[in-house]
């Protein structure tokens, strides 16, 4: 609790709680929300069933759902065409293998050695890897404050507390 806490006040400084990115931090905290349940039901099920099987069950589950959900989008967002060309299907296939499957079979398997609590701390991570990744790419470090650098420091300092934990209890239990 006392990590996750220093995580959400270094998640405070970075926004300053401004008006303007309300829906997307209203959206960050039901994605996390989510992406935690998801890793707490991974670790369940990944430890009795073979990651291979749980991510195929999780893809067809995935690719129901948004089958299902496809006519209500293209309802509000209508697109004059569907069928990706050859070459965005080079990159999907690619992405999908590499990024999606390879990935998410490797998450599982970590699953079995690790708390979903440190795996979900580590995500945590991720947007310090995008911002960090705008700024070398596409020079977006115009608006970063002092704050920003001292909630990106907080995020940072509660994964390394984390993993100390993690690395002292693993010692204790030897």
């Amino acid at each position: 609790l006392g990590f996750s806490l220093i995580t959400l006040l270094g998640i405070v400084l970075i926004f300053h709680f401004e008006m303007r990115f309300r829906y997307g931090i209203l959206l960050g905290v039901v994605s996390s929300a989510l992406a935690a349940l998801f890793t707490v039901a991974n670790k369940k099920v990944g430890t009795i069933t073979a990651p291979s099987t749980v991510l195929l069950y999780e893809l067809v589950g995935g690719f129901l759902f948004i089958t299902i959900l496809l006519p209500v989008y293209l309802y509000f967002y209508p697109q004059d065409y569907l069928i990706p060309g050859t070459t965005d299907l080079v990159y999907l296939f690619l992405f999908a293998f590499f990024c999606t499957i390879c990935m998410c079979i490797l998450q599982i398997q970590a699953l079995k050695s690790i708390s979903a609590f440190t795996m979900n701390l580590s995500y945590n991570l991720e947007p310090v890897y995008s911002i960090a990744l705008a700024m070398l790419i596409l020079g977006e470090a115009k608006e970063l404050t002092l704050s920003f650098y001292a909630g990106l420091t907080l995020i940072v300092f509660s994964v390394v507390l984390q993993m100390a934990h993690v690395l002292k209890q693993r010692r204790l239990n030897k």
